[in-house]
């Protein structure tokens, strides 16, 4: 379920980002551009989590599933950091 919603809470995450002025005046005038996160952090914990969702689903262990679902709450929830810090 959380592998699911992380494509919509990107997708509203980035629709926040670009409300907000300072994104506003980068896209319109290219003014205040802000870097942000570096980019290699999005990709690195959007692996992250898809590595973690996969071993969530087929690991037997339930310890290892737990540990997993935690290790891919954690790496969606960096991406969705990485995505508010160019606001």
């Amino acid at each position: 379920m959380a592998a699911l919603l992380f494509v919509p809470a990107a997708v509203a995450t980035g629709v926040l980002t670009l409300t907000s002025e300072p994104a506003g005046l980068c896209l319109t005038y290219g003014r205040q551009c802000t870097p942000g996160m570096p980019g290699w952090l999005f990709e690195w914990s959007a692996g992250v989590g898809a590595v973690a969702f996969l071993i969530a689903v087929a690991a037997p262990a339930v310890r290892v599933r737990q540990a997993a679902l935690t290790a891919q709450f954690l790496a969606e929830g960096t991406a969705l950091l990485v995505i508010l810090s160019h606001a």
